[in-house]
């Protein structure tokens, strides 16, 4: 790059890599250097960097500046590259599971997890002083099956509820067809009636992100434009799985536009505020997902996750987020926004209602490209908890987020220690900056390549600004960087290897600051398993 270069960084082989708590592997705090802009100066930077030349000296200093030609672009690295997560697996016998039987329906992988799970778990809610308790699937079907209410009457008042978040600017929801839900609700209704609900979740309320297709609402991605230029022909895979269980979808929940941010905040409709403090956001890019489960709406959403997009707004707002591992669950009738990281994910108030949609929408309809073992269940009903557990930590990376969620971090550890006896054992996970980067370029590389079609025939001011900054970056990445990209997967896969032969999980803050009540920082706490 001449007078715009730095020294490229030389890799040594990733298996003389030290992995251990004392390795000499230096640690790069993630600190992005760029222009802190807001209003006018947002759209003076757009402009910028959609200005040919301008904007490639521009954008030339920021990549250099943030390591992107030293750690990714210029970078010697020797791993081959390799373009999708896969990686050995070992179908191991596991303890106190369920092996679901193939070919079994989405009603029935329903019913197995709740058998799974013991008759009352603690119901949850917004803290012991909030007095708020949310409903799960099971308080649901129970209520639904007892006639102490029905499908139709939580449906009444789950639009009355929306109508009263939109009033407020909470920006949960896209759209939401009170006359859809209402259709499914009362058919749900007459099933109960009958005594032939379809399964557990039968009545029970889903918001989906719009990033999913989902009859009858057009898939926008959290655009004013992709609806109409992508038609939708049917529901989603996963969408399909809820609908066949007798789940009531709720409506298309908000996004971060084309899921190119992490903050919620939507130019078109709205900033999904935090329900735990509307003056703060959801997160994102899924933050409509986890708003709508943290406010009580529903219990379980959809989202989709390529870098954290489920994670981090679960984490946020104080509920579960899950994303599966690659090749879990179809992703038929997700927007394609990047191939290779993105997937479905389940936004949940606990993990008892995670697991049942887990349960609901795992893909066994055909073998996957990426070869899976067969899919066991948790029983949770058993007494005895899963003992000689190891969680693998890395102090510096676990250490490197604000006090706060440092402290309860590490007290997490501390309650599993004492109530279950897992050990936590030192590890060093290597390039984590240069995994970061890596990751970056994965994503953008590919919502580019993805979009083409419609972003080469379309007006920029259909576009929010901090989308145009970041399409803008995206495009400025080369093939060379993708490859390098993907070598430097390569090498974090055999990592993630090497460390799980010696630790069941890898745990970590979900998100390195949350200004917000302790109660919601609590739930910033990541955990990473292998899928055996």
């Amino acid at each position: 790059m001449g007078l715009f270069s730095s020294p490229a960084k030389v890799y040594k082989p990733a298996a003389e890599v030290d992995l251990g708590p004392g390795s000499d592997e230096h640690y790069i705090s993630p600190n992005v250097r760029a222009p802190r802009v807001a209003g006018l100066l947002v759209k003076l930077l757009a402009w910028v960097l959609e200005t040919p030349v301008l904007g490639w000296i521009v954008l030339t200093v920021l990549k250099r500046d943030n390591l992107v030609y030293k750690l990714v672009s210029d970078a010697e690295i020797p791993e081959p590259p390799l373009f999708t997560a896969t990686h050995t697996w070992r179908d191991i016998p596991e303890k106190n599971v369920r092996r679901t039987k193939p070919g079994s329906s989405p009603a029935e992988r329903v019913q197995e997890a709740v058998s799974c799970l013991p008759a009352r778990l603690p119901a949850p809610g917004g803290g012991p002083a909030s007095g708020f308790r949310r409903w799960t699937v099971r308080d649901f079907h129970r209520a639904y099956s007892s006639g102490q209410t029905t499908p139709a009457m939580v449906a009444r008042r789950f639009l009355t509820a929306v109508k009263e978040c939109s009033d407020l600017k909470m920006a949960v929801f896209i759209s939401c067809d009170a006359a859809d839900v209402m259709r499914q609700a009362e058919d749900s209704t007459r099933r109960y009636q009958q005594g032939a609900p379809l399964s557990a979740m039968d009545g029970v309320l889903v918001a989906v992100k719009d990033e999913l297709d989902c009859l009858p609402y057009p898939t926008t991605g959290g655009t004013r434009w992709l609806g109409a230029a992508r038609r939708g022909a049917a529901d989603a895979a996963c969408v399909a799985q809820l609908r066949a269980c007798g789940a009531v979808l709720a409506g298309k929940a908000n996004m971060h536009e084309l899921g190119a941010g992490t903050s919620g905040i939507n130019p078109h409709h709205g900033a999904t505020r935090n329900p735990c403090d509307p003056a703060r956001v959801s997160g994102g890019s899924s933050g409509g997902s986890a708003a709508a489960v943290c406010a009580g709406l529903c219990p379980v959403a959809l989202g989709a996750d390529g870098g954290g997009s489920v994670r981090m707004p679960a984490a946020l707002c104080g509920v579960v987020g899950f994303k599966p591992t690659a090749g879990r669950l179809s992703n038929a009738g997700l927007l394609p926004l990047n191939w290779t990281v993105g997937m479905p994910g389940i936004l949940a108030a606990t993990v008892e209602d995670a697991l049942i949609a887990y349960a609901a929408i795992v893909d066994q309809s055909k073998p996957s490209p990426l070869q899976q073992p067969e899919l066991n269940l948790p029983l949770l009903t058993c007494t005895r908890s899963i003992s000689n557990i190891k969680l693998a930590k890395y102090a510096k990376w676990f250490d490197d987020s604000s006090e706060d969620i440092r402290n309860l971090c590490g007290k997490a550890l501390q309650m599993l220690k004492a109530q279950y006896g897992w050990e936590t054992v030192e590890v060093t996970v290597p390039e984590i900056e240069e995994m970061r980067l890596a990751h970056y370029v994965t994503m953008g590389s590919e919502c580019t390549a993805s979009l083409a079609k419609y972003l080469d025939n379309m007006s920029r001011s259909e576009i929010g600004w901090d989308v145009r900054i970041g399409l803008s970056a995206y495009r400025s990445f080369s093939s060379r960087d993708y490859l390098n990209a993907q070598r430097l997967r390569c090498r974090q896969m055999y990592f993630h290897e090497r460390i799980f032969e010696a630790a069941d999980a890898i745990v970590t803050p979900m998100t390195g600051c949350a200004r917000a009540t302790d109660h919601h920082h609590c739930s910033s706490f990541a955990v990473v398993i292998r899928s055996y």
